[in-house]
């Protein structure tokens, strides 16, 4: 199981849990196209403009972009989101951590 946790400001944590069944269908390269597409279509601004996009910068920024109401509402797009980042990130626990920019 993963467990990711996404941050707006203090009190505003969005608490999501992913099982492994859940990410079965869903694979590596097409977890990172869907980030890279809601990318694109967000219309975030790359941290580093001159060079690559680290898929961290895409994480961040489409939470960021995405904006903390799909978050509060449980929404599709929310679920899509953490099963996504956790496909990508393979990590347990997972805090996304948007005002401070930061992936822990």
């Amino acid at each position: 199981m993963h467990h990711l946790c996404i941050i707006f400001h203090a009190g505003r944590e969005y608490e999501f849990h992913v099982h492994a069944d859940e990410l079965q269908s869903l694979g590596d390269e097409e977890a990172r196209e869907w980030l890279h597409e809601e990318f694109d279509e967000l219309e975030c601004t790359p941290s580093n403009p001159v060079g690559k996009v680290l898929i961290l910068d895409v994480i961040l920024n489409v939470a960021k972009y995405g904006g903390e109401n799909r978050f509060a509402q449980g929404s599709d797009w929310a679920h899509q989101f953490v099963r996504c980042v956790a496909r990508v990130l393979d990590r347990p626990s997972i805090r996304i951590d948007v005002p401070g920019f930061v992936v822990g």
